[in-house]
């Protein structure tokens, strides 16, 4: 992929939505039809000390607003483009 986003943007990537709980529970294809909210920051904006990046990195699991940013396809990939702001926290494993 050669996409660099501008100003403070990210390039996120849909990740699967776990189908089996925590506590082993297996949920059926009907209950994840939703659009997944948790990405994968596959390009941001360079970092400079005037743009605050929030401890974003790349490669970080994150959840995004469901119908915040664009979704762009490139070479039959699907991402989404959005502002910082719209990023609601970073997945820690």
């Amino acid at each position: 992929m050669n996409i660099e986003p501008l100003f403070d943007r990210v390039v996120l990537k849909s990740v699967e939505a776990e189908s089996i709980t925590n506590s082993g529970i297996i949920l059926p294809e009907s209950a994840t039809k939703e659009k997944p909210s948790m990405y994968e920051v596959v390009a941001i904006w360079p970092w400079k000390p005037d743009r605050d990046m929030s401890g974003i990195s790349l490669w970080d699991r994150v959840l995004a607003g469901q119908y915040s940013g664009d979704e762009v396809k490139i070479e039959d990939q699907e991402y989404k483009i959005v502002a910082i702001e719209y990023i609601l926290a970073i997945i820690k494993s």
